[in-house]
Parts: structure tokens; sequence; C-alpha cells
């Protein structure tokens, strides 16, 4: 496993949306990495902020962690937040510790762009 690749794949801005795509393992090893990128996007206070999981296999408690974080900053500005795409192994975590109760959680960009 190469814990130097960036988990961080893309960061698309459009007028009043920010997409950031992750991929890999969002864990211990790369939350270090994921979570000041999202901060910065958070900083710049877009509408609504998606973060697509599609291409994330696996996520830990550190990167849950991580987007709770992001929730509440988002939920400071009243910013919408978007999470999508994600996988059925990361959606049982969200759904175990009940978050998936307060995140919205979409299949798809479209999906999200309209929720």
């Amino acid at each position: 496993m190469d814990n130097t690749a960036s988990a961080v794949k893309e960061v698309r801005h459009s007028k009043d949306t920010t997409v950031i795509v992750l991929s890999g393992e969002i864990d211990l090893h790369h939350v270090p990495q994921v979570h000041p990128a999202l901060v910065k996007e958070c900083d710049a206070r877009p509408a609504t902020l998606i973060i697509d999981l599609t291409d994330v296999a696996y996520m830990d408690s550190s990167g849950v962690g991580v987007l709770v974080h992001v929730f509440q900053k988002v939920k400071g500005y009243r910013g919408k937040l978007r999470l999508v795409g994600m996988r059925e192994r990361v959606r049982s975590v969200f759904e175990i510790t009940r978050l998936d109760k307060y995140f919205v959680i979409c299949d798809t960009e479209e999906e999200a762009l309209n929720a």
C-alpha cells in the first residue's frame, strides 16, 4: 500500500458548488492529507460542498471524524454538505453510527445538486 498517494483525487469549482473527489482508503494514514484539503474548501464557504466517495473503498473512524468536522463547519456557515456515491462498506459505518440521519447521502452528483 502506498501511503504517499493523495486520497484527494480531484477538486472542481463551479458557481456555488465545490466537488471534492476522494479515493482509496480514508484512514489514519490518509487523514493528514484529506483533512486540510477539506477544511480549505470549507473556508471558501461554497453554498454546496459535495464530497464524492465513489472511489473510497474503506473509511475508518478517523475518516468519519474528518467528515463530521467538515459537516459542522458547513452547517456553521449555513451551507449544504452532500456525500455522494458511498459504497456499501462505507455506508454501513454511517448507518451503524447513525450518522446517516445527519448527513445527506446521495447516489449521484446530479441528485446531490438537486437535494
